[in-house]
């Protein structure tokens, strides 16, 4: 999670994700989250595994709601596994086989309960209606909390979140729309932006 940014692909074909993805990548991207919304998820996600080595960009899977989902997920070769809320099978299955769980949370209950269940990461979510005081709050009491939130992420307010305490962000929407319009260069452009804005906003904090 070297530069912070993890893009999370949801898009309407599995050759629009792939493009996305691939988009991200030559960006700098960290990761790229295929959600379980795209249609053949799992090709995708294979198909990117075997396309990408792992110091180039991380290929995981999201809105896996389930162990069974978690499990196609990391057959089909994701590295990490990412949910909207939390799921202890799903998180028992991904500790078995050493996959990186990043489920999601909106209270501090929740995020000391995906802590305890060996989560990696906790996914701050809906982000945009929890916002970096949110994260900012939970690092009082949980400073050992490694937090990402999804979400109402921007190029505007990418300071405000790695300040507040976040160590990478995910970003959607607001990274991946130009896809609509086949307009891939736009993404790679804007994930390269959002990535120097992730390094000057961890540089002024440190």
């Amino acid at each position: 999670m070297e530069s912070g940014l993890v893009a999370v692909v949801r898009a309407d074909s599995s050759d629009q994700a792939s493009r996305i993805a691939e988009a991200c990548a030559a960006g700098g991207a960290a990761a790229v989250e295929i959600t379980f919304t795209v249609p053949g998820t799992a090709g995708v996600i294979s198909d990117l595994a075997r396309q990408y080595r792992n110091d180039e960009i991380l290929i995981g899977a999201g809105t896996v709601l389930d162990s069974e989902t978690a499990r196609i997920a990391i057959l089909s070769g994701a590295q990490f596994v990412v949910s909207p809320a939390l799921n202890p099978e799903a998180a028992r299955l991904c500790n078995r086989y050493q996959i990186p769980y990043m489920p999601g949370a909106a209270t501090p209950r929740e995020v000391i309960e995906a802590m305890e269940c060996g989560a990696d990461i906790v996914k701050v979510f809906p982000g945009d209606t929890l916002g970096p005081g949110f994260v900012k709050a939970i690092r009082g009491p949980l400073p050992q909390a490694s937090l990402m939130p999804t979400g109402g992420v921007d190029i505007n307010n990418v300071e405000e979140w790695i300040k507040a305490g976040c160590v990478a962000l995910g970003v959607g929407g607001n990274l991946t729309a130009s896809a609509k319009t086949g307009d891939f260069k736009a993404i790679t452009t804007l994930a390269k932006q959002f990535i120097e804005k992730i390094r000057s906003a961890r540089a002024s904090k440190s």
